[in-house]
């Protein structure tokens, strides 16, 4: 699993860090003790509040790499989610969209007994075919390369 940043935004962490905001030990703050992370928290932009102003697109999948056949394969399977877009349908960015239609489709394929055995399962063990088929039919539509360009 792998996030990218920009760097002004990278620069402004590593400001953050430097100054001891993202640190979880408390500190003597006008006699008051205080967390820099928890105080950082309560005075930045409620994330939620960020979804009008959100710009850009995410891109989540995953890159496999193996032998079949005797020889090397490469496969990529991803989507692309756009910001705005999905602030016009739904009124928050990609990144709560992308968190929220996954979790929903899990949810149904419980309830419908799509994903129903007896014990204890990670969904990982289900069939993935009919969920794959609910992110394309929920607004996560996903695409294929067979010979992606590797990540470092």
């Amino acid at each position: 699993f792998f996030m990218t940043f920009s760097q002004n935004y990278l620069n402004h962490l590593k400001v953050l860090e430097n100054v001891g905001m993202t640190s979880i030990e408390a500190i003597d703050y006008n006699g008051q003790e205080i967390i820099p992370l928890q105080f950082l928290k309560e005075v930045l932009p409620d994330p939620a509040s960020l979804g009008p102003r959100t710009k850009g697109k995410t891109n989540i999948g995953c890159i496999y790499t193996g032998i079949k056949d005797g020889k090397e394969k490469k496969y990529y399977i991803y989507n692309v989610c756009d910001h705005e877009e999905c602030y016009r349908e739904v009124g928050s960015q990609a990144i709560s969209y992308t968190t929220g239609v996954p979790a929903m489709i899990g949810a149904m394929m419980v309830l419908t007994d799509k994903w129903k055995r007896p014990g204890v399962y990670n969904v990982e063990e289900f069939d993935s075919d009919p969920f794959m088929e609910q992110l394309n039919l929920n607004g996560l539509p996903w695409q294929e390369s067979f010979n992606p360009d590797m990540v470092d």
